[in-house]
This record gives structure tokens, C-alpha cells and sequence, in this order.
């Protein structure tokens, strides 16, 4: 499949898609986009710039959103002009998919909604490539269903997302043997990010333990994926959304250095 001009998986250069969980105002936005796309030039990774206009999801009703489609794609309609990266966004209703497209690159069905057909035809009818993220409550094998449902649909550039499965109250836990049954019938994205999440356990909010986030990445690569999923941010515990999930730059920095030494012996070793 491919996300604009970046291919991704069969061999394909891994893929780095990261970004902020959600817009807070476009100058930031912009600002953040391009020191990722320095790391992510650094260390010789094709980047997808994502960024949420709307978390519809939030547990409580106060819970800050973000600042909605119409000024969210202005944000992200600046990130492409200014630095050319292609983008993700996340849809939630089957309205959504048609305008985001104009802008975005990948259309994001988020965990939660992976079973919502007429949300899965939608994104399908855009035409452009489309990111399934497995539910934490759906065995990673039973993805290849959802994965029919939008190649049903019409979709032919589609990309698969773990973040993790549900484990007890408030914790989730990440399946290595899953990322690699899913590369069966699609090429597979880790998300470091939402895998260490509490769902929750936070009053009222996701907590999360951010010092897991460079182990399971790394652990992931090395299983074999062919997309790594970060957030990121510039004042983690300002971060109006996901803040304990989430890496800073400097962190962001270090573990591309890590996994691109574990991504390139890994196809050192394939070659010998």
C-alpha cells in the first residue's frame, strides 16, 4: 500500500507516522511538524505527519477535543504547505471522511469504531488510503474482517494498526505474535503511543506510563512491522490529551536512533 508517494510494506523502508494526539492551534502544529520531520530526516525515515482535528472519544464530557474539522484542516492544510509531509487525520462519523480526504493523505478509523460499516464505506469512498486501527477488544486474527469490509467497500491502499488489547480494568497489553498474524493480510503499524495507556485509570482520563513506550517499539520492530506510531509533544504535562502516553522530542530522537540499528540489522541479516 501506499500513503501518498510513501510506500509501506513488502520490503518497503519502515515508515515513521508521528505527531500530536490532537491540534491545539496551527502555529503550533506546524512548529511541531517540522522538528519531527528534521528527527525523522536525521535518521532517514519516511514520515507521515498525524494530528487529530476532533477526540471525540474523550470519557468525560469536559475533556478538551480539540478545536473541530474546519479549523483542524486549516492546521493541517499549513503543516503540508509548509513542509510537503503527507497526513493522517482520525474520522468519527461517516460525514467526516469526504472532507478530510481533501486534505489528508490517510483517513484513520479510530479502535473504537473499526466495526462501524457505513463509517468503513465512507473512508473507502474517498479513494485515498485508509488506517484500520485494531479495537483493544477484538483479537488481532479477527482484523482480517474489517480488512474484507473496506476492501468490500472499494479500498485498496490499507494499512493496519495495533494499539493494544484489552487486559483487566484500566490496562492494555501488546500482542507481539498478533503483529506478525496481521501481516498475513495487511501491512501492520505499531502504536507506541496508545499501548501504554491506563484507559481510565486517571479520573476520568487515560493515564498512560510513558517509559514503555521505547520498549515496546522496540520490541515491535524487531517482531517485524512495517510503520512505528509515536506521539509526540512540546510540554508533556501541558498536553491537554494523552500527555502520560506520550514521548518528548529528545526521547522521540533517541528511540529512532535505536530502532533504525534494529530495523537495519534486521535487513542486514535477510540479505546475508
Amino acid at each position: 500500500m501506499r500513503i501518498g508517494e510513501i510506500p509501506v510494506g513488502e520490503g518497503a523502508p519502515l515508515v515513521l507516522i508521528s505527531g500530536l494526539n490532537v491540534i491545539e492551534n496551527e502555529a503550533d502544529t506546524v512548529e511541531v511538524a517540522r522538528t519531527i520531520q528534521q528527527l525523522a530526516e536525521k535518521h532517514d525515515f519516511p514520515l507521515v505527519f498525524k494530528a487529530s482535528f476532533d477526540k471525540a472519544n474523550r470519557s468525560r464530557h469536559d475533556s478538551f477535543r480539540g478545536p473541530g474539522i474546519d479549523e483542524g484542516l486549516r492546521a493541517l492544510r499549513a503543516v503540508k504547505r509548509e513542509t510537503g509531509l503527507p497526513i493522517l487525520t482520525d474520522v468519527h462519523d461517516s460525514e467526516q471522511p469526504k472532507l478530510a480526504a481533501q486534505v489528508a493523505d490517510i483517513i484513520q478509523i479510530p479502535a473504537f469504531l473499526m466495526r462501524q460499516t457505513d463509517l468503513i464505506a465512507a473512508c473507502a469512498a474517498t479513494g485515498v488510503a485508509v488506517n484500520l486501527k485494531k479495537g483493544q477488544f477484538v483479537a488481532p486474527h479477527d482484523m482480517c474482517h474489517a480488512v474484507d469490509k473496506l476492501e468490500y467497500y472499494g479500498c485498496e491502499n490499507i494499512l493496519v494498526t495495533d494499539r493494544g488489547t484489552c487486559f483487566g480494568y484500566n490496562n492494555l497489553v501488546t500482542d507481539m505474535q498478533g503483529l506478525v498474524s496481521m501481516r498475513e493480510f495487511a501491512p501492520v503499524c505499531f502504536d507506541a503511543t496508545h499501548a501504554v495507556q491506563y484507559p481510565g485509570a486517571n479520573g476520568g482520563s487515560s493515564g498512560g506510563d510513558r517509559r514503555f513506550v521505547a520498549p515496546l517499539a522496540r520490541a515491535a520492530v524487531a517482531a517485524g512491522i512495517d510503520a512505528l506510531f509515536v506521539e509526540t509533544h512540546p510540554d508533556l504535562d501541558a498536553a491537554p490529551c494523552d500527555g502520560p502516553s506520550q514521548i518528548s522530542f529528545e526521547e522521540l530522537d533517541q528511540l529512532l536512533r535505536e530502532v533504525r540499528a534494529i530495523d537495519t540489522a534486521l535487513r542486514d541479516s535477510a540479505v546475508v
